[in-house]
């Protein structure tokens, strides 16, 4: 019975811990239909021709913008430790005649500028003559919190997005289209989360600055464009923690339970001694 109390305290005991990992995951403020209304109300309607000069959109708003076939677009999206980020792309193509098929390419870029594989999704996508839009996708890997020097994983800070077209014919140069560019975030959770983490996320002009600049208005400024709305998390806390302690304590309890089962009884069994009549 004893062994039964045990076995079922552990059980409660990891339920407990469950369900704290649950709460937690609940305490992250949802968005709100007003929220997401205001939030499409303030996505920015130009995209950047360059690294430095790319638009900051924050995660789950839809950027547009108008712009010339042959321009390079570029939108900037912060991606946080522990997010696997989506981003998508529909290009509107001009209803006037072209002269052939189109090529549109989307590629994304972490914060050193290092061009991201996608693990899945149409990253580049060809355009007939009398297509009026192609859509384009890129699902990269899970950002970790550290890496190696020499490995190329994607690590929490800005990543850069740029759009354009790499083929088309020469007469189509200049015809007016319309992008429109979106990047979604999840989380995954502790199963991808690694020991160790970044001093400061990879944001240029963040990062980079000089300690007589970092306190200055237009540097506060950038940092707060370029952040998640919560701010960094750099691998603080993962519920990988709740669950390495649920495993600890069940493995505490199990060898508790079974030293109480093979140990036995505790005292040696006393064999009846024989009985010896008076006298013989």
């Amino acid at each position: 019975m004893r062994t039964v109390r045990i076995v079922m305290s552990a059980v409660l005991a990891g339920a407990g811990l469950l369900g704290m990992t649950r709460a937690a995951a609940a305490d992250s403020p949802a968005p709100s239909p007003s929220g997401s209304a205001d939030a499409e109300a303030a996505a920015p309607t130009e995209a950047g021709t360059s690294f430095r000069t790319a638009t900051a959109v924050r995660p789950g708003q839809r950027a547009t913008a108008d712009a010339s076939t042959g321009d390079y677009l570029y939108w900037v999206v912060p991606v946080d430790t522990g997010q696997r980020a989506t981003v998508t792309a529909k290009v509107k193509l001009p209803e006037a005649a072209r002269h052939g098929a189109a090529t549109w390419q989307l590629d994304v870029f972490d914060g050193l500028r290092r061009r991201q594989a996608c693990r899945y999704g149409a990253q580049t996508r060809t355009a007939a003559a009398g297509t009026s839009s192609v859509e384009l996708s890129c699902t990269l890997r899970t950002v970790r919190a550290w890496a190696e020097p020499w490995a190329n994983d994607p690590l929490p800070g800005s990543y850069y997005v740029r759009l354009t077209v790499v083929d088309l014919p020469r007469d189509d140069l200049g015809l007016p289209v319309h992008a429109e560019v979106e990047a979604r975030t999840t989380d995954e959770g502790g199963a991808r989360a690694v020991d160790g983490s970044l001093a400061a996320p990879l944001v240029p002009g963040a990062t980079t600055a000089s300690p007589e600049a970092e306190g200055s208005t237009a540097s506060r400024a950038a940092g707060a464009m370029s952040e998640p709305e919560g701010g960094w998390s750099s691998g603080r806390w993962s519920d990988r923690w709740i669950w390495t302690a649920v495993g600890g304590l069940l493995a505490a309890l199990a060898g508790i339970g079974g030293h109480r089962l093979t140990r036995g009884t505790g005292r040696p069994s006393r064999v009846p001694r024989p009985q010896v009549p008076p006298g013989a």
